[in-house]
């Protein structure tokens, strides 16, 4: 056990996989080095590093630096796949989604439909998500719900180090493709994460803290806020339970109703936008299935329904906060002496 970022905890699980299985191989843009100096490709390892020091290690055969078409790569990857390989592709932002899209909905997940479920697809597409990091709406958005709703991907949210290299482990060896979200602005958050490897399996929340008032159900980076926002929350006698899904698909809902029921009040927090998004699903599925554990109305909170803003102060009001959060608590917490007060 050591303390690792979030970026070398991610490092170390491929880099561990590479050694285990001779089958997995890495593509994408710049992941072997880029346009760094001649001869010190260790030295670089794409725009935020993740991929430092593979190349040298599993050499160009395994190591594969693509040209700038994901419509191309994507594809290639998931026809390797198809061939036995377990490729890891970086889509380096979520953002360049639309440009091989229909290498991943309408081929991918759909193969082991398409031939009986005789074709195994083990895939893996590594891609950044989130605002935080100043780099403007065409690099900032959250598209896991898009990925969520596509039958047939796997899509996973890490909240910290920790489960970053579980579940990319995790990701790596499924047969099934597997879209894993990683946050931009979490790359240097440190904890401490085994040396040797381990998975965590999918569809298996993780309760982060435990109360009897309300349940807060968060995603990704969000989770780290929702923590937040409940320490802060105990200080003052308000005692939250926190849930990370850690996948939106697989979606671990035995656990979210079960606390929802202990609590009686949910509040969801999602980075993404409101419409079609997280939020608005995970309150569906508590309307549906919890509706009469609830002792007041569900509450989110999300980031407008509107493109990510360049300029720093927009965006810090952009994100969902922990004073948000904390905000949407005492709301449901004040249902119950608003309906006595009437």
């Amino acid at each position: 056990m050591s303390k690792k970022s979030y970026r070398q905890a991610i490092n170390e699980a491929m880099r561990q996989e590479m050694e285990r299985d001779e089958r997995v191989i890495l593509m994408g843009e710049d992941v072997a080095g880029g346009t760094g100096a001649a001869g010190d490709q260790d030295a670089w390892g794409g725009p935020m590093g993740v991929t430092k020091g593979l190349r040298p290690q599993f050499g160009p055969d395994r190591v594969l630096d693509t040209h700038l078409a994901e419509i191309s790569f994507v594809g290639a990857a998931a026809g390797a796949a198809l061939t036995g390989l377990r490729p890891i592709v970086e889509l380096m932002f979520v953002d360049f989604m639309g440009v091989c899209f229909d290498q991943i909905l309408n081929q991918t997940a759909k193969f082991r439909y398409m031939f009986g479920g005789k074709a195994v697809t083990p895939l893996t597409i590594r891609t950044m998500y989130g605002a935080g990091f100043r780099a403007a709406s065409q690099h900032s958005q959250c598209l896991y719900p898009v990925f969520t709703h596509i039958p047939g991907l796997k899509v996973v949210l890490p909240s910290n180090a920790y489960e970053a290299k579980g579940l990319l482990i995790q990701a790596i060896r499924d047969d099934d493709p597997v879209v894993f979200f990683e946050h931009k602005a979490m790359y240097d958050d440190e904890m401490e994460v085994p040396d040797e490897p381990y998975a965590i399996p999918f569809g298996e929340a993780n309760v982060t803290r435990e109360g009897d008032d309300v349940t807060i159900v968060a995603f990704g980076r969000m989770v780290n806020f929702a923590n937040e926002a409940a320490d802060n929350l105990a200080r003052r006698g308000i005692s939250c339970t926190v849930v990370d899904p850690r996948t939106t698909s697989p979606l671990d809902t035995e656990t979210i109703l079960e606390t929802v029921a202990e609590t009686g009040r949910l509040v969801v927090v999602d980075e993404a936008h409101p419409r079609c998004g997280m939020a608005g699903d995970i309150a569906g599925l508590v309307a549906e299935h919890a509706f009469d554990s609830l002792k007041a109305p569900i509450k989110l909170v999300t980031a407008p329904h509107a493109p990510v803003p360049f300029s720093p102060a927009l965006e810090d009001i952009y994100i969902p906060g922990v004073d948000k959060i904390e905000a949407a608590v005492a709301a449901v917490l004040d249902h119950d002496r608003k309906v006595a007060a009437e």
